[in-house]
């Protein structure tokens, strides 16, 4: 499991070092892991991107304010859970939005949250889908992933993704953060398995 101080570091450093490790999510229903593949870093308060912008301080970001190592859930669109991994700590409003995994333990209950029919590459492509795939609602907004009994962790297996395999580029569906939308700050492991 990966400890606080993995956390307590730079953003864009916790983003890059995100990619390859597990996020294992044991629920009522079973437990899935999955391999990080897709991440996106969010800034603080002078990101125009982030939820913290500006200092902004609602009960929604509330979390992202506090200490490092906890998962900040948001509802999108009135429809999807994203989930996010609080960085830095200290007052400092950043986080690593999860957007893309590889399926390693647990394919049959993904498939059941997702659904029948759908690809097997989209099970866990974006972060609302991901969201879904690990059971993930707004009562997990606060859990502690240095914690297992948390029910939602990160560990490392020792799998590595190939310097040629790291991309990076601008974040997805920001637009209206002006220039910000189009900084490097989503990381990915291009064809790499789960």
């Amino acid at each position: 499991m990966l400890r606080r101080e993995f956390y307590q570091r730079p953003t864009v450093e916790v983003a890059h070092d995100l990619l390859g490790k597990l996020l294992v999510r044991r629920h009522r229903d079973g437990m899935v892991g999955v391999r990080l593949v897709e991440v996106e870093a969010y800034l603080g308060p002078a990101d125009p991107a982030c939820h913290t912008y500006r200092g902004r301080r609602t009960r929604r970001v509330a979390t992202m304010w506090g200490e490092a190592g906890h998962a900040y859930v948001y509802l999108i669109y009135g429809v999807h859970h994203c989930l996010n991994l609080v960085t830095v700590g200290g007052g400092a409003g950043e986080a690593v939005l999860v957007r893309g995994a590889a399926v390693v333990h647990g394919r049959d209950l993904v498939r059941r949250r997702r659904g029948p029919r759908v690809a097997e590459r989209a099970l866990t492509d974006g972060p609302g889908k991901l969201g879904q795939a690990l059971a993930i609602s707004l009562a997990d907004d606060g859990l502690d992933v240095c914690d297992r009994g948390s029910g939602l962790w990160l560990a490392d297996d020792g799998v590595r993704i190939r310097p040629r395999a790291r991309q990076c580029g601008p974040r997805v569906g920001v637009e209206s953060a002006g220039a910000a939308a189009s900084w490097p700050l989503r990381f990915l492991a291009a064809g790499e398995p789960g």
